[in-house]
């Protein structure tokens, strides 16, 4: 199961403003490990809150696909977004996508017009099958938003014996 969830966050820093974004999105604690955007066949995905995304111990690795962006002017917004498309086949196999952006209209339109590339690239046998995007606009302090597609969470431990 994979599990997409979004958060926003502030802080006096962007870096600041990402880590409270994560924790609202439920990934904080986390060393995010980023992949590219291949949605393994027999995959479920599925929109949790940030409470219901993986756990696991403070500084385990989380294999994810994330979008995220950042506003630092007053007035600015920043926008997040991942979409994930579907192989027509039944397999479960699938694409995501993941942009950021100044509105949620060109965050929407680019996560529309890459998932229409991706399949046309594929012979076009993907078909759209959900779509996540949040954002916040910035009033004083950095603000962060990000959307985040979880895969799977590794040990510390088990992670160390990887390499």
């Amino acid at each position: 199961m994979i599990r997409v969830s979004a958060g926003t966050g502030t802080g006096r820093t962007t870096l600041a403003a990402f880590d409270a974004a994560l924790c609202s999105a439920g990934v904080g604690d986390f060393n995010l490990i980023r992949l590219s955007s291949v949605v393994p066949p027999g995959s479920t995905v599925v929109e949790v809150d940030g409470r219901d995304q993986l756990s696991g111990e403070h500084g385990d690795g989380l294999y994810c696909v994330y979008a995220s962006a950042h506003a630092s002017l007053p007035g600015h917004e920043a926008w997040a977004g991942v979409a994930w498309s579907r192989r027509d086949d039944g397999s479960g196999a699938g694409l995501f996508v993941e942009h950021e952006g100044p509105s949620h209209e060109q965050v929407a339109i680019d996560l529309l017009h890459s998932l229409e590339d991706l399949s046309a690239t594929r012979g076009g046998v993907y078909r759209p099958d959900g779509e996540m995007i949040t954002g916040l606009a910035c009033e004083a302090l950095p603000v962060c938003a990000v959307v985040v597609a979880t895969f799977r969470r590794v040990g510390w431990e088990e992670l160390g014996r990887a390499r």
